[in-house]
């Protein structure tokens, strides 16, 4: 039996087509495609990003998420490792690998390899995300390029 939800806009979504999504979401962070960007971001979505005391909206603020990692490492490579889709909900665990090539937090690029966790929560409408709250392993990152890190 394929369960069938149905978007806020009545058109049926299933679960296999969010996974769908995911999957070419995934494409998305890996080539910064800003026509997949407006394709798979919703022009009002909300994605919360740790750090940062308002989120960052529609597909610019999600380009903007990958503008940042990709200063720091241009070769950056989401690597979609699990996912679970329930309803209008995809959680996500993602690999990052890439190389520190460029400043990143006022970390110098070291040349060093990274490979990194990150998991997110989605919530999909119409084919489109909708609302991201995600963590990335940040301290292993840092901890990986050599940061400086102190106890506060």
């Amino acid at each position: 039996m394929l369960l069938r939800i149905y978007s806020g806009m009545g058109c049926p979504m299933t679960i296999e087509a969010n996974k769908a999504v995911m999957h070419r979401f995934t494409e998305f962070v890996n080539t910064a495609n800003e026509k997949l960007a407006t394709e798979l971001i919703a022009p009002d979505a909300i994605f919360h990003v740790p750090g940062l005391s308002e989120p960052l909206r529609g597909p610019g603020g999600y380009v903007a998420i990958i503008r940042m990692m990709r200063v720091g490492f241009p070769d950056i490579q989401w690597a979609l490792e699990d996912m679970v889709a329930e309803e209008d909900k995809v959680a996500a665990r993602f690999t990052l690998r890439g190389t520190h090539q460029g400043a990143f937090f006022g970390v110098p690029p070291t040349g060093k390899t990274i490979v990194v966790q990150s998991m997110a929560f989605y919530r999909l409408s119409a084919g489109q995300l909708v609302e991201e709250h995600g963590q990335a392993d940040m301290l292993g990152l840092l901890q990986q390029i050599g940061a400086e890190l102190s106890a506060a």
